[in-house]
């Protein structure tokens, strides 16, 4: 929360009493994400990494020989009129009396320092590497939103769109809060008590999964407390870059393995809800059983007729194809309820699986918790294959992803990537997709040793690359299919550009996920 609005609206009243009336002395840079500004005996350090961005205020810095480049050199002798946080914004700007202003825009991993002008527009960015930051005004920072109480009941009583700079810690600590609290007024009065604490000191500095953090609330494991935010921050920005090897690395282990455990929950409850609905719905061997008895009540060419079900002891309404007899139609009903059933099988296999996979995950974030040696931790991670640092992005990373029938479509999301999804991800038995004759995503059916491809799932893939290709608006669309093995890029083929030696055809609507 060192970045957090609640924060720095308490620490720009500070940075104000320290530097008002001081004199711009220099600002300069020795390290590549890091600048020093000097302010008579004032020192402010910006570490603006894409990893971690923090403000510091060492006592004195010895300025090195060599290697240190002098930045914003118009703001040299300027006087410092104040320092202000905009509203509702992660920014504190300081402002001279020339109307010259520096923003500190403390964006997480977009941190940046801009020297604005005397009208208020960017004239110079610290991190050049983020040109958005040249369209930032004055006035674009501020940030009117109605928090009032009438706003949070409109909003349905979500608080997050009436204070988006809560952040995650607050946001969680919140929600835990109003769990089993249906009443909006009750629910107001602890989101207006927990304001008072963030508008407050003490600020405590706690470590979270083992990594120090500046906290606002009382959470995680406590360290120490601060009254001055000034002293906060640098008690936090020491304590962040003295964390030991051990400490890092099993600390981003630990965010990681967590982070695939509530993945893998939430495709568990996901999963869980589609083979209840799918075991609660009316099968389709059951409608087909419910045609063939009442054959001779259903006219030719109906769409829809109202029969008697009797599994139920009730009327259902039953949709048909108008162009099929009615005992076409059941044979149709009888051919879906098979693949019902492969994918009711699929689904409880996938949830035994996913299953396992919690257990595993819950089995390393216990061991891992334990080590405290950073070579046996290397050797652990090593061992298990969960090193991230050399870990290949997935395909789920890397494409569109859809689950139809148990078997998972991929989709290509541009040239390039759609390189990426044919020539490395997609094996020769796999079944590849596009819409013939224009441009469009790779669409690719992962095979499953031993099985065929069924019709609904060819034709749901074929629905996507429709979807996703120029063809999208047109009433129905010729989508080639063919396995990847007679897919081939030859040199000299631009991005997303392939060969293809024999192929299918199947007519589709477009259809997205």
């Amino acid at each position: 929360m060192h970045q957090n609005y609640y924060f720095l609206k308490q620490l720009a009243p500070a940075l104000h009493q320290q530097l008002a009336g001081k004199t711009f002395i220099e600002a300069f840079s020795q390290e590549k994400d890091e600048i020093i500004l000097v302010f008579d005996a004032f020192f402010i350090k910006a570490t603006l990494r894409s990893s971690f961005a923090c403000l510091s205020f060492p006592d004195s810095f010895d300025r090195a020989r060599r290697n240190s480049v002098n930045l914003f050199t118009d703001f040299q002798n300027q006087k410092v009129e104040f320092v202000k946080v905009y509203l509702n914004e992660r920014a504190i700007q300081i402002s001279f009396e020339d109307g010259k202003k520096l923003i500190f825009k403390l964006f997480g991993n977009r941190s940046n320092l801009i020297a604005l002008n005397g009208e208020g527009i960017a004239t110079q960015l610290f991190n050049n590497k983020l040109p958005a930051d040249k369209a930032i005004t004055s006035d674009s920072l501020n940030r009117n939103i109605d928090q009032s109480y009438e706003a949070f009941v409109q909003n349905n009583e979500r608080f997050e769109a009436l204070f988006p700079t809560f952040g995650k810690l607050v946001n969680a600590y919140l929600a835990e809060k109003l769990v089993g609290l249906n009443n909006a007024a009750a629910k107001w009065n602890i989101i207006q008590q927990t304001l008072n604490e963030l508008n407050a000191p003490p600020y405590y500095l706690t470590k979270i999964e083992l990594v120090p953090t500046l906290s606002l609330l009382p959470v995680g494991d406590v360290i120490t407390e601060f009254i001055d935010p000034i002293e906060a921050l640098n008690g936090f920005y020491l304590a962040y870059i003295r964390l030991s090897g051990i400490e890092k690395e099993k600390a981003e282990m630990l965010r990681l393995l967590r982070k695939r455990l509530t993945q893998t929950d939430n495709y568990l409850e996901n999963t869980f809800k589609k083979l209840v609905e799918l075991e609660e719905a009316t099968k389709n061997d059951e409608i087909g059983n419910i045609i063939m008895a009442n054959l001779h009540m259903i006219p030719e060419r109906t769409e829809k007729i109202e029969l008697f079900d009797f599994y139920r002891d009730q009327p259902i309404t039953v949709k048909l194809k108008k162009d099929l007899t009615a005992q076409k139609n059941a044979e149709g009903y009888y051919r879906k309820s098979k693949n019902e059933k492969i994918e009711l099988g699929r689904l409880n296999d996938s949830l035994s699986a996913r299953e396992l996979e919690k257990q595993s995950l819950a089995a390393h974030l216990t061991k891992i918790e334990s080590i405290e040696s950073l070579r046996e931790l290397r050797s652990y991670i090593k061992t298990n294959g969960l090193d991230q640092t050399k870990a290949v992005a997935t395909a789920t990373d890397l494409f569109k992803k859809v689950e139809f029938m148990g078997y998972t479509i991929l989709i290509g999301r541009n040239a390039k990537n759609n390189d990426v999804l044919t020539k490395q991800f997609a094996s020769k038995d796999d079944l590849w997709l596009h819409a013939k004759d224009v441009t469009g995503s790779h669409v690719v059916i992962k095979n499953q040793p031993g099985r065929n491809f069924p019709a609904p799932v060819i034709e749901r893939a074929a629905e996507l690359a429709a979807f996703y290709s120029k063809r999208k608006n047109d009433s129905l669309c010729p989508v080639i299919y063919t396995p990847k093995k007679f897919v081939r890029k030859p040199k000299g083929l631009p991005e997303g550009a392939v060969v293809i030696d024999k192929e299918n055809v199947v007519m589709v609507e477009a259809k997205g996920e």
